[in-house]
């Protein structure tokens, strides 16, 4: 594959789209948003390395067919409601060749429905979900739908593969797929114990960030558990310490996110910032995420 469609050039798009051409892909961009390409390309700008030739093998243009057309790999960006990926895939369904595969990056529709949209070819349809920012977190999800054939996923695992991303392969579609159904789950007990005033979002925020967020970032909750067994591993944990988690399980909240919590959450996080610029923490995040990434790289008995 040598050239890249990238349909939506918001936040996920721009920062695929930086990826795709920084590891050696052409990238065909298109967004119907007013001034989409100034913003993708001072977005690229700021992504790659400022000597970075890239963006001479960047194009932009109207219409997402026509980005398609001449796409040997459609990544779609585009915002989170049915309707609109119905519309959207239709029109690149209709334009891509037919061994095009056409990926989604939706953090939590169904590919089944996605692919409703695509009346010829609903076969090529699959989820190929980043985490943000892509050009980053080695994380995407392969997500297949009741129509896409087998050997889809393991063109889309295998490009993603080729291009530095570390994918894992859903064997059926759940809403959300993996990760944000995991995150899901930590944020409802996040805002609960901010609801019931046990914790404010600061706090929660330290809790994860300098405790088990540490660990988490080297090494996934099966393996942190295991070790956390000593030599008795992940059976040892199970035994001795499965029947106090049941209890916690039983005690966590469920939670509605009603206007009033809404707003303590946001005056939380508000109160957290204190006036923090949130282009200095991006930066200063991103770093970070550079600085794990190649200290993982360098260990080489970590899975």
């Amino acid at each position: 594959m040598s050239t890249v469609a990238v349909v939506g050039t918001g936040v996920i798009g721009a920062s695929w789209a930086a990826h795709f051409l920084a590891s050696g892909l052409d990238v065909v961009a298109t967004d119907p948003a007013p001034g989409a390409e100034e913003r993708l390309r001072q977005d690229v700008t700021t992504i790659l390395p400022p000597a970075d030739a890239a963006l001479d093998r960047l194009r932009f243009v109207a219409d997402a067919g026509e980005a398609a057309a001449g796409a040997d790999f459609v990544q779609e960006n585009g915002p989170e409601r049915e309707d609109v990926k119905h519309a959207l895939f239709a029109v690149l369904d209709e334009a891509a060749r037919p061994d095009v595969i056409l990926a989604s990056s939706s953090s939590g529709l169904l590919p089944s429905v996605i692919a409703r949209g695509c009346p010829r070819h609903p076969e090529r349809v699959v989820i190929g979900h980043p985490f943000n920012p892509p050009h980053l977190i080695p994380l995407v999800e392969v997500v297949p739908g009741r129509d896409t054939a087998p050997e889809v996923v393991d063109r889309a695992v295998a490009f993603y593969t080729s291009v530095g991303k570390r994918p894992i392969r859903l064997s059926r579609e759940v809403p959300g797929h993996i990760a944000n159904r995991l995150q899901a789950a930590l944020w409802q007990e996040a805002y609960s114990l901010v609801e019931r005033g046990v914790a404010t979002v600061a706090d929660i925020d330290t809790a994860i960030a300098y405790g088990p967020g540490l660990r988490w970032a080297v090494l996934g909750p099966f393996l942190n558990q295991h070790l956390s067994g000593g030599a008795g591993g992940l059976a040892h944990v199970l035994a001795h310490l499965g029947p106090p988690t049941e209890e916690w399980w039983r005690d966590l909240g469920r939670v509605h996110l009603t206007p009033e919590l809404a707003e303590t959450l946001v005056a939380g996080v508000e109160a957290e910032l204190a006036g923090t610029d949130d282009h200095a923490l991006v930066a200063a995040r991103d770093a970070v995420l550079q600085n794990l990434l190649a200290a993982k790289a360098a260990q080489p008995d970590l899975p």
